[in-house]
């Protein structure tokens, strides 16, 4: 009796044909693959900055509409320290596979291209850029009992007692240590920089007065100051914020065209298939355009980028701005490391 043979594929193929060949296609394309099927196990999304903090806030406002669209949980995962180039640093040497990637600021991807001698990464050529999604004012807060209830007050105070005064940042190099330090050189002060692991702390030890000011975002200081606990002094961006309208620019308070602020981003590892990307990019711009995420950002006071201002393209060119932006501003301030 002749022996049935395998009917032939579609395409003319045998079926021991069209498995070799997919044997085959995984052997030499299995980035491919595994970018079709991504993602099929959790996601982690590093967050370089301790919790508590204003990265931290934006990053758990979109991770749970993030989990809903890639159908997988989204991790957070804070790694403070070193102003968030030990967190950023990890995902720019993390595999290239879509399972990490980070929430970098202008302080991580900007900033720190000019504040260290030899930069743990770089911003530009490191990392696949995925979406730009917000941007944060800075808000200069003292702690609630110095003398001073405005700019023009602080400034005085500031001259007058500056050799006993401290203020925190985020960490060396964070927006939030770049923005007081350019706000100190263009009032003509000297004082003492105390770096924490994010802003959460620096937040709570200027809250128990052991530090005097702080220039931090504005999405988690807004409590603080409506409360009492903290002192409002200045927004440190051009214009008013629409969270704290009420509280007057640094530039309109006499110190002529002032601005420093902060924005977010997600960056996975240079090299990351271009469909993981894609999806990641996608899934982002979803999530940033789902009424319940827009009403909870602009609760925290964190102002959406409009969506022509989110795609790869736009944030690759955006970083690249930004590194020759604040170049400048960190050599004239003189807080260059080694």
């Amino acid at each position: 009796m002749k022996k049935a043979e395998a009917p032939p594929s579609p395409g003319g193929l045998s079926l021991g044909a069209v498995i070799m060949l997919g044997a085959l296609a995984a052997v030499l394309f299995p980035a491919a693959l595994q970018a079709q099927n991504w993602p099929s196990r959790p996601v982690t999304m590093v967050v370089p900055f301790a919790a508590g903090g204003p990265m931290d806030t934006v990053g758990r406002i979109l991770s749970p509409r993030l989990s809903e669209l890639l159908a997988q949980q989204v991790i957070i995962e804070n790694i403070g320290g070193g102003g968030g180039t030990i967190g950023s640093a990890r995902v720019a040497k993390a595999p290239p596979d879509g399972y990490q990637f980070v929430l970098g600021n202008v302080g991580t991807h900007a900033v720190s291209q000019s504040l260290f001698k030899t930069p743990p990464y770089s911003s530009a050529t490191d990392f696949a850029p995925v979406a730009l999604i917000a941007e944060l004012s800075l808000v200069l807060v003292a702690r609630k009992d110095l003398p001073a209830g405005n700019l023009p007050e602080f400034i005085a105070h500031a001259k007058a007692d500056q050799a006993k005064m401290q203020f925190g940042s985020a960490g060396a190099g964070s927006a939030t240590h770049l923005g007081c330090v350019l706000l100190n050189a263009a009032i003509g002060i000297d004082v003492t920089h105390i770096p924490y692991r994010g802003g959460a702390p620096a937040m709570q030890d200027l809250i128990a007065g052991r530090i005097d000011y702080l220039c931090i975002d504005t999405p988690i200081v807004i409590p603080q100051i409506e409360s009492g606990a903290l002192k409002a002094i200045a927004i440190l961006s051009r214009g008013r914020s629409s969270s704290l309208p009420g509280l007057a620019s640094a530039h309109e308070q006499g110190l002529a065209n002032f601005e420093a602020s902060n924005w977010s981003a997600f960056f996975l590892p240079k090299g990351t298939p271009a469909p993981i990307i894609e999806r990641l990019h996608d899934a982002t711009d979803a999530a940033a355009n789902t009424p319940a995420v827009q009403q909870r950002l602009k609760d925290n006071g964190i102002d959406l980028v409009a969506p022509e201002r989110r795609s790869p393209d736009y944030l690759a060119k955006f970083v690249e701005s930004e590194i020759a932006k604040w170049a400048g501003p960190v050599k004239a301030a003189g807080v260059a490391s080694d």
